[in-house]
């Protein structure tokens, strides 16, 4: 089960990190450009899509075409926690290394996008203090970690739920003979 886990967790995390960074160095470089978040949680799913993968060989492959949900449900969150470390170490070198102040175009950004939308002068300052906290919290690198595993983690789970769903598969249970 392990090998199961670390190849499709690796195949999944390489993927959903190399969207991740194609896609932030695109917005980084254009803030204006729409539709950021649905890119980053389609390439979340198109990368999870692995879990589905991962459970069905290790059911099909390793154990005579049957799975419990349970088991299931363990890989594929094993192989959301591979996934998603390497997504949450990908991010800390971009953002440490490659764009340090990310958060300040993204409080900018969001800021703007609450004045287009028509915020009122008490919105935006209440807009203004809550981003302003999120931008002190993100100094601390336990913050960053947290906040990037939230990001990402809750997806695989969901996806890891859904495929052991579809994906268990128990034995036939024969029916009990009853003798006179």
């Amino acid at each position: 089960m392990k090998k199961n886990v670390m190849v499709f967790g690796l195949i999944a995390g390489l993927i959903v990190s190399t969207l991740m960074v194609l896609s932030i160095a695109r917005c980084y470089n254009d803030p204006n450009l729409e539709h950021s978040m649905l890119i980053g949680y389609a390439s979340m799913v198109l990368a999870f899509s692995f879990i589905f993968v991962g459970i069905k060989n290790y059911r099909d492959k390793y154990n005579n075409g049957l799975i419990t949900f349970g088991k299931a449900l363990k890989i594929g969150a094993l192989i959301s926690l591979v996934a998603s470390t390497i997504y949450v170490i990908v991010w800390l070198i971009d953002y440490y290394v490659f764009m340090p102040d990310f958060m300040d175009k993204y409080v900018a950004q969001a800021l703007r996008e609450a004045k287009a939308d028509g915020a009122s002068a008490a919105e935006l300052a209440t807009k203004t203090k809550e981003l302003a906290s999120s931008q002190e919290m993100y100094k601390n690198p336990i913050m960053v970690v947290l906040f990037t595993y939230m990001e990402i983690l809750p997806v695989g789970i969901l996806i890891s739920l859904v495929a052991a769903l579809i994906l268990k598969r128990k034995p036939d249970t024969p029916l009990s003979v009853k003798t006179a």
